[in-house]
Order: structure tokens, then sequence, then C-alpha cells
């Protein structure tokens, strides 16, 4: 088994995460994701009319930032790619050139990709993982998911997606981890200044402490 740089394979698939301690978000009775930005609507997708498009599965691993890979894992979901081509594109702004997907959670976690990578072959809008619907503890009811880039860049709990002409603010631009703005696994793009190498040791420390504290919000029975 090849893992990116700086990777190492990890025991199962940990929840971790900015939630820390939190428990996962409460899912609504009825979950959608409401899609908008440089469209000339806005396009509000229920998570069953989602679960009704054409389907995928997808087995890859799942790179964490601070140094972890979970591997061998079998996603399901709609391919990202034909979605945004079908779905998206008739709803564009006329002669907007879209250049960056902002993504947001339940949590109110948010994440930014630069459109070309979102539209990778292997980017899933996931809501099984081997074979059982989404957890909390993974994403429930719907999470991204994109194996060429690092975690964080997966938004989990998804709620809103909205498609941007220029890129957005940073919203973690004032933490000392910010994220590398393409986050791609094989370039080691880590953080948004820094080398990859560089800040490996540094997150390697946080896995115990933040895998720990996420453990503490887990909805997953002990045992």
């Amino acid at each position: 088994m090849t893992l990116p740089p700086g990777q190492r394979a990890a025991d199962g698939f940990p929840r971790f995460g900015t939630h820390l301690h939190r428990p996962p978000p409460p899912v609504p009775a009825d979950p959608v994701i409401v899609i908008g930005g440089a469209l000339t609507e806005t396009l509000t997708l229920s998570v069953a009319d989602l679960a009704g498009l054409p389907r995928r599965e997808l087995r890859a691993d799942f790179h964490c930032v601070a140094g972890w890979s979970a591997t061998d894992l079998l996603w399901e979901g709609v391919a990202f790619g034909p979605f945004y081509r079908t779905r998206i594109e008739p709803l564009l702004t006329p002669g907007a050139r879209i250049s960056h997907v902002v993504f947001e959670g339940l949590d109110g976690y948010r994440s930014t990709a630069w459109l070309e990578d979102a539209l990778a072959e292997d980017v899933l809008l996931a809501d099984r993982l081997d074979g059982q619907p989404l957890d909390g503890d993974h994403g429930a009811p719907v999470r991204l998911v994109s194996p060429g880039q690092y975690g964080f860049v997966s938004t989990k709990h998804l709620c809103g997606i909205s498609f941007h002409t220029s890129r957005p603010p940073d919203f973690d631009r004032w933490s000392p981890v910010a994220g590398h703005p393409r986050a791609r696994v094989w370039l080691e793009e880590r953080h948004r200044h820094l080398p990859g190498r560089l800040v490996r040791p540094v997150y390697r420390g946080l896995i115990r402490p933040i895998r720990s504290l996420s453990a503490r919000g887990s909805r997953a029975k002990p045992g």
C-alpha cells in the first residue's frame, strides 16, 4: 500500500475534526442542500432527491492533514462532476466563470475548493460508507468526499453549496494551522504558508489529543 508523503495508516476511521468534543449536529426530518451563488435561481435539493440521482461507488483512502490515513473505504453517492454539469451549469448566471465552490455543513463548518479540484473524477456527494448510511460521526446525512485532497476539504453534514466567480475570503485566515487552498495530498499541500514537510511534526503531535476529544462527542456505541 502506497500512501501520500507524510501519511501513516490509521487503525480504523476515527472521528476527527474541529468539532472536538461536541456531538454531531442533529439531522432535520427532511434534510435539504441549498445550492446558490452565481446562479439564476437558488436550487433546493432534498437528500431524498439526491439519493435518486445516478449513483456511483468509490473505493478510496481518506487522508487527514494531521498525517493519518483511513484506508480502503467504500463510499457511495453521486459523482460531483456529472451533477455540476447536468444540474448546475444550466442555472449559471450568463457569462459567469465559476472558479470556486464553498461547501457548508450543518455544524457550521465550511470549506472552499477550486472548481477544477471539485470536478475531479473521484469527488462524490456521499451518503453511504462501507455499505451503510453515513452515521453522525462521519457526516450524516451527506458529505463531500474528495480523496485527492486532505480531509478538511471534505465537509461533513452537507447542507449548502455555493458557486463563486472568485475566491471567497478564507474562513480560517486567522488560524495558525490555516489550510492550503488546494490541499492536494500527493503534493503535500497542508498549510497555506509553510511547506508540508515542515509542519508534519506539529500536526502529528495534535493527532492524539484531537482524536481523544473528538471521540467524546461520538454517537457510536462503545465496544
